[in-house]
This record gives structure tokens, C-alpha cells and sequence, in this order.
């Protein structure tokens, strides 16, 4: 038996980071295309572009910088406040998760 728990990040502003977000963000890492990730996901490319808009906007920096074409074309880029971020919220998940699997075993539900 296990607890399961979602987390994000949010401010007035919109939501930050969460589970989804990560990912994407992973993705466009991973890809250097915000494009792309979105095909990864399965999601459309509008979606990704306004979780990404709304992180960035809602964030005290941003997350990620698009880059203008040249003769490898543009791209997407996470910055490192982006990278910082990604790992927080792996690192807080982690813990969250380690929590309540210690609840789930003291009390011998």
C-alpha cells in the first residue's frame, strides 16, 4: 500500500512547477525544442507554450529563454534558475513521498 500526493508551486500569479511542468521542462532540456517536447508529451504545442508563458511569468526569474534562429535554428533553452528549480522540486517530492511512507508504516494502515 502506498500514499500517493501531487505537489506544485504556485504564487498569485499562476502555477510555478509541478508534476507536468517538470517534465516538460525535462523535455525541452532534453530536446532544446519546446516543439518537440510537446510532442513528446502529447500535448499540443499552445498548451506547452502557455505552462511554460505562466511559469515564467509567475516565477521571480525565468525558467526558460527562447533562442532566435541562425544557421542551426532557434531553439528553447532552460536557464539555470530553471534547472535549480527542477531539482528543488525533485528534492521536496522525494521528501514528501519519504514522509508519508513513514506515516503509512506507523500507523499500520
Amino acid at each position: 500500500m502506498k500514499i500517493k500526493s501531487k505537489i506544485w508551486i504556485e504564487t498569485e500569479q499562476g502555477i510555478i512547477l509541478s508534476e507536468g511542468r517538470i517534465q516538460l521542462l525535462k523535455l525541452i532540456e532534453a530536446t532544446g525544442s519546446l516543439n518537440k517536447a510537446a510532442k513528446e508529451m502529447n500535448i499540443s504545442y499552445q498548451k506547452a507554450w502557455k505552462m511554460v508563458d505562466t511559469s515564467n511569468k509567475a516565477s521571480k526569474e525565468p525558467l526558460v529563454e527562447t533562442q532566435i534562429g541562425g544557421n542551426k535554428g532557434g531553439g528553447t533553452v532552460l536557464t539555470p534558475y530553471g534547472k535549480s528549480l527542477i531539482a528543488s522540486f525533485e528534492a521536496i517530492n522525494a521528501e514528501c513521498w519519504e514522509f508519508l511512507d513513514a506515516e503509512l508504516k506507523k500507523h499500520a494502515l
